[in-house]
């Protein structure tokens, strides 16, 4: 390979041994120099000329000024009438000569005669000069060659009061003095001469050397050679060149540019914009000026590769030069590869991006949005109804649900999403379907069996563009759970083999994810149902509460938190909120099985600890029988809050198993969380639990809740109580808007875990439906208090229990009587019910006996019994109370008063 450079740079070095012609560079640098130095000489002329034109001005200009200001001096006239001028202006003009720098001031008379003179002996000689124009009043200047040598003089007329010229005064330089002032300035005129010439020469010089390093040396020929040489590789070359300039028009196109974009002969020199074969896209590119790497452009049927540069390296705006290669048979293979590429991205995003949820709407939603629009213009996905419910599909496509649709606009008139949909035997999707296969319809237009279904609406989507169709079986362990509909428009071209292949794998992914919601729906229903079955299913009815209650359960799955309404002896009722540890079938059950243990447990009556200890060992005793087995999952844990209300005392005494503390609305509006004392969870056993009493006013709120509702990972738990308490603090509202209000503030969105609210209002007895009475033990009493209760029901309208009622409370207090101690009262509750209660300070158990025929006695409480709708005896601190209760006749006031408003204390 020949080095250029180097036969460049010896090419350089000859001419300056002059064997051969300089470089362009030598020749640029001398024909600079040469104009370098002609124009500072003519400046340095100019300059000196100029000088001397300035000084000989100045000189006249200084001299013309000082003669008028000493002629037009005041007193001059007298002094020139004087006896002896020159004694009076000889001083004067010599002292003014020397202010204004000047090298003579002559004063003479109007015939020339001098009066003064710098020189005294000339004084009285004749001036030397014109003064003929001075004596008609005109200022002259002259050169002359007077006493002190060659002078440049000015002469002006001294004119007297009547304008007569009475003296002449004449001022001025000699030539040798304005001479040397130019002098002067000739050393800095030509020192700036040379210094510019210094400069100009080594910007000169450095021009030739960057001039040298751009040509390499070379002479005119070789540069003209060099420029052959370039324009035959610049038109020989298989890729296009253009450069266009900063103001858009084509400056050069190579032949291979003009073949490629079949520009007219007279395209260069042309704005871009004008040339009417150029591409749009491509002319945009060409004006726009900005770098282009390896852009696709079209010109006719060809694909070209364009990259674009600025022609100046530093990204100034001189102009851009484009290369064109045409890579349209590269880009089929190209395209090819690409379109594999995408495929296979497809199927990868599809793996992430499909199936993210459990939940079978939302899988068919990820498949829709995923292959649209890289895979086609609208999808939809059609599901079998019973697959939604998690069941499996019957095996027809005669009911089809819409449950996805997605296209890159959303005016199409396809089924909306939603519809249930009947396929119509010859259809595409009921073919796929029974068959399992896929179905490509090329050509809508041109399709009667897909037509077929709604011949108004597929008219339509023909009009809307759409023109084919690949639907696709959603298929999974054998089963067609539904169809995947792929419609694009002609535009985006058919689907071939390859796009059915391609649908297939991508719907067979999905479908296995449907398929496990699918199952997940199925068996998380069950869970559901199992335990809302657990869950009391409407609250019992009683009028000491206004209740109101929601349950919700978790989004993952059921859990064990459940919530009870449970009516006691005496009107009074128990609240019941509790929590099983952990999620699933196995918390559902122990949930069940605890509520039921809360429920026997309050048969019996107990206190609130009391009743917790119960259940902490039966707790304690089911996860002992599940260690046991070979299952071994256990309770783990649970938490309760139990309260029981009497609406006669307005009494609540509550106690709370490692549960949340209860929240109490007082009829003002005031929120306050009652310290409760803090008793283990359930099933750890060790410590007692004990009890809170409080005194409720009417209308006062007891919110119960579990942990579902004030915990969550985004707030800290204390955050969540202070919110539940901002919430509940509005005075006049119901429980129902009280439940509504808490779960629209805490839980805006799906409950991450079960959430289980009781909210209820106190109520009271009246004082009219309460009558008691203090039984002395004397068995004679018995008789007049049978009278009493027979009067009191007489004023309540219950005559017609009348005759039970006494027969009932005379076995009660015959038997308290005889077999308790004091103090024995009777109390009747009317309500829903009238309630029969005798109390004495015994706290022996009585039983139920079955009395033979020969006994005298035992049939006392197998009557009451027989007679009354329940009894029950209950345990409190000062002895028992044995109750019996009775239904009130349907025309007694208040038999079906399922709802009264509360009513103050008694």
């Amino acid at each position: 390979m020949v080095d250029h450079s180097d036969r460049s740079r010896s090419g350089s070095a000859r001419s300056l041994s002059g064997r051969r012609p300089l470089s362009v560079a030598g020749q640029v640098f001398i024909l600079q120099a040469v104009v370098i130095v002609l124009l500072v000489a003519g400046a340095v002329v100019a300059l000196v000329h100029q000088s001397l034109h300035d000084a000989e001005t100045e000189a006249q200009r200084r001299s013309v000024a000082t003669a008028q200001a000493f002629a037009h001096s005041p007193g001059i006239v007298e002094a020139l009438k004087s006896p002896d001028p020159s004694k009076v202006l000889q001083p004067l003009t010599e002292e003014t000569r020397k202010l204004a720098g000047l090298d003579f001031i002559v004063v003479t008379d109007p015939h020339g005669i001098r009066y003064t003179h710098p020189r005294p002996e000339f004084i009285g000689k004749r001036f030397v000069g014109t003064i003929e124009p001075s004596l008609t009043g005109k200022v002259h200047v002259e050169d002359v060659q007077g006493p002190l040598g060659h002078e440049v003089q000015a002469v002006v007329p001294v004119n007297a009061p009547d304008n007569r010229v009475v003296g002449l005064v004449a001022a001025g330089l000699k030539v040798e003095n304005v001479t040397n002032v130019v002098d002067k300035q000739l050393m800095l005129i030509f020192a700036s001469g040379g210094a510019s010439l210094a400069l100009a020469t080594g910007g000169a010089a450095l021009v030739a050397r960057r001039l040298r390093r751009q040509t390499h040396g070379l002479d005119p020929a070789q540069m003209t050679r060099m420029y052959e040489h370039h324009d035959a590789v610049l038109h020989a070359v298989r890729e296009g060149v253009l450069i266009v300039g900063h103001d858009g028009r084509l400056l050069l196109a190579n032949d291979e540019a003009q073949r490629l974009l079949d520009l007219p002969p007279d395209a260069q020199g042309r704005p871009v914009e004008e040339l009417e074969t150029l591409d749009p896209a491509t002319a945009e590119l060409l004006v726009s000026g900005r770098v282009a790497t390896d852009e696709m452009y079209l010109a006719g049927d060809r694909m070209l590769v364009v990259n674009q540069r600025h022609t100046a390296r530093n990204g100034s705006t001189l102009g851009t030069v484009a290369t064109l290669r045409d890579s349209t048979q590269l880009l089929a293979l190209s395209g090819k590869v690409e379109r594999t590429n995408e495929r296979l991205r497809l199927l990868y995003d599809a793996g992430v991006g499909i199936g993210t949820t459990l939940d079978v709407t939302r899988t068919a939603e990820e498949l829709a949005e995923m292959t649209v629009p890289r895979f086609a213009d609208v999808v939809t996905v059609d599901l079998a109804d019973p697959v939604l419910s998690g069941e499996e599909p019957t095996g027809t496509a005669a009911d089809m649900r819409r449950v996805a649709v997605s296209g890159i606009r959303d005016d199409h008139p396809l089924f909306p999403c939603g519809e249930l949909i009947s396929f119509h035997p010859s259809t595409p999707q009921a073919r796929g379907f029974s068959t399992g296969r896929s179905v490509v319809v090329p050509d809508l237009s041109s399709a009667p069996n897909w037509r077929a279904q709604d011949p108004e609406r597929t008219g339509n989507v023909v009009d809307f563009g759409i023109h084919s169709l690949l639907t696709t079986p959603l298929q999974a362990r054998g089963v067609v759970l539904g169809i995947a509909n792929f419609w694009r428009s002609r535009e985006a071209g058919e689907f071939d083999e390859e796009d059915r292949s391609l649908a297939e794998e991508l719907v067979a992914r999905a479908a296995v994810s449907i398929d496990n919601a699918r199952r997940y729906t199925r068996e998380h229903a069950l869970a559901v149902m199992l335990q809302r079955s657990l869950l009391p299913r409407a609250l019992p009815e009683q009028n000491a509460l206004d209740v109101a209650h929601r349950y919700l359960p978790a989004q993952s799955g059921v859990s064990g938190d459940w919530f009870d309404v449970i009516p006691l002896s005496g009107n009074r009722v128990a609240l019941v909120v509790g929590d099983v540890v952990g999620h699933g079938l196995h918390a559902a059950a122990t949930m069940g099985r605890l509520r039921t243990a809360v429920h026997n447990f309050s048969t019996l009556d107990l206190p609130p600890d009391e009743l917790l200890d119960h259940l902490d060992d039966l707790v304690d005793r089911l996860d002992k029988e599940e260690e046991s087995t070979d299952v071994g999952a256990g309770v783990v844990g649970a938490t309760c809050l139990y309260a029981i209300y009497d609406p006669v005392s307005r009494h609540c005494v509550m106690a709370r198993a490692g549960h949340h503390l209860p929240a109490l609305v007082h009829p003002d509006g005031t929120v306050e969380f009652p310290e409760l004392p803090a008793g283990p969870p359930l099933g750890l056993g060790g410590m007692p639990f004990k009890t809170a009493e409080l005194d409720l006013a009417v209308g006062s709120q007891l919110v119960l809740y579990t942990d579902g509702l004030i915990e969550d990972r985004t707030r800290d738990i204390d955050v969540g109580m202070e919110l539940l308490r901002q919430t509940l603090a509005h005075p006049g509202r119901s429980p129902e808007e009280h439940c509504r209000a808490v779960l629209d503030a805490l839980l805006p969105t799906q409950a991450k875990d079960d959430v289980a609210l009781l909210v209820a209002r106190t109520r009271a007895l009246g004082a009219d439906q309460i009558a008691g009475w203090d039984v002395p033990l004397d068995p004679a009493a018995v008789g007049g208090m049978r009278a009493a209760v027979a009067e009191k029901l007489d004023d309540w309208g219950l005559s017609e229990l009348a005759f039970a009622t006494e027969l009932i409370l005379s076995e009660l207090i015959t038997n308290a009587i005889r077999h308790a101690s004091a103090p024995v009262r009777v109390r009747l509750l009317r309500d829903r019910s009238l309630i029969c209660e005798v109390s004495d300070g015994s706290s022996t158990s009585p039983h139920l006996r079955y009395a033979a025929t020969m006994d005298e006695g035992g049939r006392g409480l197998f009557l009451v019994s027989q007679i009354a709708e329940n009894w029950g005896t209950r345990y409190t601190s000062q002895g028992k109370v044995i109750w019996a209760q009775q239904p009130l006749p349907a025309s007694a006031p208040g038999a079906n008063d399922t709802d009264p408003s509360p009513t103050s204390s008694p």
